[in-house]
């Protein structure tokens, strides 16, 4: 071990990318010794899935963002690429560090390459010091009256609000940055030369113009958010028109800001002006539902691979290309399910109601294995998070912990009437039916023919007619529940 006082310590950075309220980070500066950051972009180091596109886009600027934040406080960010147990280790060994510091992930390939690293920086002398910044609890903190993990969310949150959230801490003033070896910087890979983001073609550009990325940003939003959308948060959320959630998701996927200090914020917004108290409680639930997720993969680690329910191992899917390659392109012919897929297409992001109707429809009107929409949003999704992605697409399924039961089937058009009314959200995404008049916006194909000459629409030109008619696709989806479980069901709403 080395045991110079002046020996460096070491700040492993993983989809943490803040200085503010970052323990590894906070821990390491309290030392009073040099500290030298890094990452690892981990691309080969078995069962790390690697990310989406959408992504690697964002991760691009998060880690330059990072990187000149550190640079701001008085240290770097050196930037690495392969297995992350030899990069480490040799990080470790070439700059003589006393220490190193991360904050936990808790994802079961993660964990074991943690672990691994852990295990042999410790049987060589290296202080490994992990640390708590990613939740705002621990996956093994919250537990029922058997000290076991929730499987229902009402309980899980129950139990959340009956404890102390810690408070966020502040960024270091200052770091005391060192001096990398010539060894390692010629080891370095500049996050220029990464290719995370797309060059020919560039499919990025209404990502870019959607979006910016960082520290600086996350903590504007969420000022933002807190002044002009936490108050009418319960009812606004679910209109996907209105700029009625925090958007928030794809920070808080990459660590620009901690789940600890958004509740802070909102707590001290809630503190000034009490009457936010029901909006500001149904948005932190938000938060708590992301912890909630990541417990139940720390857990479950096949959920995004495998159901939860065994039962649905033998569920009878369809394996239609077309119907799938219409429901990615927002060509289904329901304008609800197809805005909301032009918008993931266009911004990286969907409005939590729309992701939630899109699923489903792909999931019981078209019979498409779940693993399919998981892979589509999660290559496309700029805040596409284990957890929370997996989880979401096995909670519309029927076959995850606490799921929505099967047999509920969300019809696009009613779906759409309720939650884009005037038919805004649809105009902005599908703007070939954007003359349609309200009546009509939800379902063009009962538009009279001098309506759809007036408006532009040719339907089969223009605009598809629906690929499969909603009736008889919800018969069909509820004939293969029932061939699974030999059940009946009640009717869905």
């Amino acid at each position: 071990m080395n045991s110079d006082s002046t020996a460096p310590v070491l700040v492993w950075f993983r989809d943490d990318h803040r200085l503010s309220d970052n323990p590894a980070l906070s821990g390491a500066a309290a030392t009073g010794s040099q500290v030298l950051c890094f990452y690892v972009l981990d691309d080969a180091s078995e069962g790390i899935r690697p990310l989406g596109g959408a992504a690697r886009w964002w991760l691009h600027g998060s880690l330059k963002a990072l990187s000149e934040a550190l640079e701001r406080a008085g240290s770097s960010l050196l930037v690495l690429r392969g297995s992350a147990l030899g990069l480490v280790d040799s990080v470790v060994r070439k700059t003589g560090a006393s220490a190193i510091y991360w904050n936990r992930r808790y994802g079961a390939a993660e964990i074991a390459v943690d672990s691994a690293i852990k295990k042999r920086l410790s049987d060589g002398g290296t202080k490994v010091h992990s640390c708590s910044g990613r939740l705002l609890h621990e996956p093994w903190e919250i537990t029922n009256q058997s000290g076991k993990p929730f499987q229902v969310f009402t309980p899980y949150l129950r139990a959340v609000k009956a404890r102390s959230i810690k408070p966020p801490l502040p960024a270091p003033r200052r770091l005391e940055g060192g001096v990398w070896t010539p060894s390692i910087l010629n080891q370095a890979a500049p996050i220029a030369e990464l290719g995370l983001e797309p060059t020919s073609p560039d499919w990025a550009g209404g990502i870019w113009h959607e979006w910016q990325r960082g520290e600086l940003a996350a903590q504007a939003k969420l000022s933002h958010f807190i002044e002009t959308g936490l108050k009418g948060y319960a009812e606004g959320r679910d209109r996907p028109s209105k700029a009625g959630t925090s958007r928030l998701s794809p920070h808080l996927r990459f660590g620009e800001i901690s789940p600890r200090q958004v509740w802070r914020s909102v707590m001290n917004a809630v503190a000034a002006e009490p009457g936010l108290e029901r909006d500001a409680d149904k948005f932190l639930s938000e938060i708590v539902w992301r912890d909630f997720t990541h417990q139940l993969l720390h857990f479950h680690p096949h959920l995004p691979d495998r159901p939860h329910s065994s039962r649905f191992e033998s569920f009878p899917w369809i394996e239609d290309r077309l119907s799938l390659k219409a429901w990615q392109r927002g060509r289904t012919g329901y304008p609800i399910v197809d805005a909301g897929m032009r918008q993931l297409w266009q911004t990286g992001w969907m409005h939590n109601r729309v992701r939630m109707i899109t699923a489903s429809f792909m999931v019981k009107h078209l019979l498409t294995d779940w693993r399919q929409g998981e892979a589509w949003f999660w290559d496309t999704l700029v805040d596409a998070d284990p957890a929370n992605n997996a989880f979401s697409w096995q909670w519309i399924a029927g076959s995850g912990p606490d799921s929505a039961p099967f047999h509920r089937i969300f019809n696009p058009v009613t779906q759409g009437e309720k939650f884009d009314p005037e038919g805004d959200y649809i105009r902005t995404y599908v703007p070939e039916l954007a003359q349609l008049p309200r009546a009509f916006i939800h379902k063009p194909w009962e538009a009279p023919p001098a309506v759809l000459r007036e408006t532009g629409v040719v339907l089969g030109e223009t605009y598809p007619h629906p690929i499969v008619p909603h009736g008889p696709a919800r018969e069909r989806a509820l004939k293969a529940f029932r061939s699974m479980r030999d059940l009946t069901f009640a009717p869905s709403d």
